[in-house]
């Protein structure tokens, strides 16, 4: 039986626990609280932040190979892991250029994939010159760790750059507080693709969908997305140039724009499981987290098709602090037929947190739109969801 080592213990480990069960795979969770989702579903934990490594060595004694749920590592410290022989995949060259939001950029763009126009904010003196490049508005990001949201800010003006900052630098050490300013895109749609490469180096990739952002976290996923043949084969073409050129094993989430002009732009790479690829788990043959699982044991890969015309998935974000579980609106939600729900057992709700998440499969039938029928839904899981 393999054993799969799982650097963080977040809803996205939790969510691969059917996985590994229909595999036959074993996890091994390192995370830093026993109230983390994916304890529950772990064979054995050890528990240390996500980016201490030495805790990270104990858990490669347990495991035949490691994985990640969340890209707040220390590659420095686990490469000198990957020297003695620890099998990391996906693979830590292939992280390396994707951690920091500047690096990644450069990396797209000599990949020769289409991005925004960006610029790096690492020196107060040419910010001035740098904005005049861009103009306003204009969008200001950590260059690491921002997740859900945060550290992502949309920017109208230069005395709103310089007070966003100045507050920032004062929160954070020199190394974090590393900016990233780029062009504010104007798109039509947000859009993102899960691809799944092998061990041997097949490729395979789900059903491109549309994700809708508020305040920069993701509230709802349509899939498939209603746009052209073309550019779902250009979206496509992006993910396998991306991941033969990072030589990656493992599943990966891309976002991408598209752009009132029809243009398509690569926004972020998500070097894991992903959030927009959630509807899988009740809609698709072989889940994500099925696939990744198949990737890192050296599987065979599984089939990505929708089972069903289209699916909306809506996450469940917490609206306010409380220990509530929310059973009555669960229980609401779970009468809509085709309605799937995965709650992740979290025992604090703060707002804007992930506590769960509801797929419901569509049929379509006699539907011009099946975009406006997946809003419908999503409106109505919405409306039982947060208070009036």
């Amino acid at each position: 039986m393999k054993r799969v080592g799982v650097i963080g213990g977040g809803q996205l480990a939790w969510m691969m626990a059917d996985a590994a069960q229909k595999l036959g795979v074993e996890l091994v969770i390192q995370t830093p609280s026993e109230y983390d989702p994916a304890v529950l579903i772990a064979q054995e934990t050890v528990f240390a932040p996500v980016d201490d490594a030495s805790a990270t060595e104990i858990l490669a004694q347990k495991c035949d190979v490691i994985t990640f749920e969340n890209e707040f590592v220390n590659l420095q410290a686990l490469s000198l892991l990957a020297q003695q022989g620890v099998c990391f995949r996906p693979r830590l060259e292939a992280l390396a250029p994707l951690l920091d939001k500047y690096d990644q950029r450069c990396y797209l763009r000599d990949l020769g994939l289409p991005v925004p126009q960006f610029v790096a904010l690492d020196e107060v003196e040419n910010i001035k010159s740098k904005i005049e490049y861009l103009g306003f508005p204009a969008v200001l990001k950590s260059r690491r760790h921002g997740y859900d949201g945060q550290g992502t800010f949309i920017i109208q003006d230069f005395a709103t750059l310089e007070q966003k900052l100045s507050d920032e630098s004062k929160t954070k050490t020199l190394n974090q507080s590393l900016f990233l300013l780029e062009e504010f895109v104007p798109f039509e749609k947000e859009l993102a693709i899960i691809a799944v490469r092998s061990v041997e180096g097949e490729i395979v990739t789900y059903p491109v969908v549309e994700t809708q952002q508020e305040q920069q976290v993701c509230r709802r996923v349509i899939a498939p997305a209603e746009i052209t043949p073309n550019q779902v084969a250009e979206i496509e073409a992006i993910a396998h140039t991306l991941l033969n050129s990072l030589e990656v094993v493992g599943i990966f989430g891309i976002e991408l724009f598209l752009s009132a002009d029809g243009k398509i732009l690569v926004n972020e790479i998500a070097p894991r499981t992903h959030n927009s690829g959630h509807f899988s788990l009740d809609a698709c043959e072989t889940s994500q987290f099925e696939q990744h699982l198949r990737a890192v044991c050296g599987l065979p890969l599984g089939n990505p098709a929708l089972q069903c015309a289209s699916a909306v998935m809506v996450n469940l974000l917490g609206y306010e602090n409380s220990y509530s579980d929310y059973q009555s609106q669960r229980q609401k939600i779970a009468e809509i037929p085709q309605a799937h729900i995965h709650w992740y057992g979290k025992t604090e709700s703060r707002p804007g947190r992930k506590l769960g998440h509801v797929t419901v499969l569509l049929d379509n039938q006699n539907r011009e739109s099946a975009g406006a029928y997946a809003n419908e839904i999503a409106r109505t899981i919405e409306s039982i969801w947060y208070p009036r």
